[in-house]
């Protein structure tokens, strides 16, 4: 999970993108290095989900570049090194929970469902669940089978969009430890939520307010509230 210390994990410059003209993000300069633990505040249609799909490659940019690990962003290299979990998980229909695993984890190189994964199916709560199907679950167990997708591939970037939401208790505990240990093996993550108690977690705190960077830097929940709510 570590990313060469001669490239940043992440180069954001210039990066722009608008919806039907409408600019929605833009221009972006954001650098994250390796093993940093970062956390994208911003409030609904501030540009943080667009910023992520972006960086993941699944949207294009309007202009500028993205960069991962030294690879340009999209190319196949920048793809395998980053792991992104959606706001809304995307699942099969066919594939129960330990298929999911196997076949992703393999796909990036990985061992499939190894002890690691099984691991963080028992820390979700889903390890008497691993044969079903995820396209059956609640919005909460969804979301878990989509996190513990994400966690078992290999990658030296995590981004996760809005992870907490319909997330239980316990689930949201055992996100937050999984979070601190991938940061702590030396991936950097990026995190995009509206969660105020989660920048007491990270490294450094990154505001969007209409598709632009209006802080960067270390923040108190009570500066995320004013700053998201702003």
């Amino acid at each position: 999970m570590s990313t060469p210390a001669d490239f940043p994990a992440l180069l954001v410059e210039q990066v722009h993108r608008a919806y039907g003209g409408v600019p929605a993000l833009g221009p972006v300069d954001l650098s994250v290095a390796p093993g940093e633990k970062v956390a994208l505040v911003g409030h609904n249609g501030s540009g943080k989900s667009t910023l992520l799909r972006v960086v993941a490659g699944l949207l294009d940019a309007d202009g500028g570049s993205v960069e991962i690990a030294g690879w340009a962003g999209g190319e196949v290299q920048a793809r395998a090194t980053t792991s992104y979990l959606p706001d809304d998980p995307v699942l099969y229909d066919d594939l129960s929970v330990f298929e999911h695993v196997e076949y992703v984890s393999r796909l990036f190189g990985g061992d499939g469902f190894d002890d690691y994964a099984e691991s963080v199916a028992e820390r979700l709560g889903l390890a008497e669940r691993l044969d079903d199907l995820p396209s059956r679950f609640s919005r909460g167990l969804r979301q878990k089978a989509s996190l513990l997708l994400g966690l078992a591939r290999p990658f030296s970037l995590l981004l996760v969009d809005e992870p907490f939401v319909g997330l239980d208790a316990p689930g949201r505990r055992s996100l937050l430890e999984l979070l601190d240990e991938v940061h702590a093996d030396g991936a950097a993550v990026v995190v995009a939520t509206h969660d105020a108690e989660f920048v007491e977690r990270v490294d450094r705190t990154v505001a969007l307010r209409d598709g632009e960077v209006v802080f960067d830097g270390t923040a108190t929940p009570a500066d995320v509230l004013r700053l998201v709510g702003g």
